[in-house]
């Protein structure tokens, strides 16, 4: 089983997984509503429209696991992430990413370390993994904003 073949729920509640990605460039990201790093929303919606036409996507997770800030329903995720930052990138049910009931898709992502090293617990929300189209992964830290030169090259990298 890969991490294309693990189910998880859209924000709609249908049955689905990472598996229409499987060959493409997806940007996996923990998102909260309510966060200080909530504004990177808008980045990330930059990021899919600039390379959605070249086998790309971000896809969130929300996440109410650090300090409740994603207190929403699904309907309320969607409506907020629609209206104040028109939000396209495909949205999957809230989960928790860390703990006793953390979801099978970041129990396998957080096997991956980051460039100083860190593997583990996601630290914060807005945390990011980049799945390249041979399934290699690459993780950036939650500060790391959706513009940082790191991240838009790593994207750039693994683009057909």
């Amino acid at each position: 089983m890969t991490i294309y073949d693990i189910p998880a729920n859209t924000l709609s509640g249908e049955a689905s997984s990472l598996a229409p990605f499987e060959g493409k460039t997806v940007l996996v990201v923990n998102v909260a509503s309510k966060c200080g790093l909530t504004p990177q929303y808008e980045g990330l919606e930059k990021l899919q429209k600039q390379y959605e036409g070249r086998g790309f996507s971000v896809v969130g997770f929300p996440s109410n696991q650090f300090a409740g800030q994603e207190p929403g329903t699904s309907e309320e995720i969607q409506t907020f992430c629609s209206t104040t930052y028109g939000v396209t990138f495909p949205l999957f049910e809230k989960i928790d990413v860390n703990g006793d009931d953390q979801h099978p898709i970041y129990a396998e992502l957080n096997k991956t370390a980051d460039a100083e090293g860190y593997s583990g617990d996601i630290r914060w929300n807005f945390e990011k993994f980049l799945i390249s189209p041979d399934g290699s992964v690459q993780r950036f830290a939650p500060q790391t904003e959706p513009e940082d030169p790191a991240l838009v090259s790593a994207i750039e990298a693994t683009l057909v």
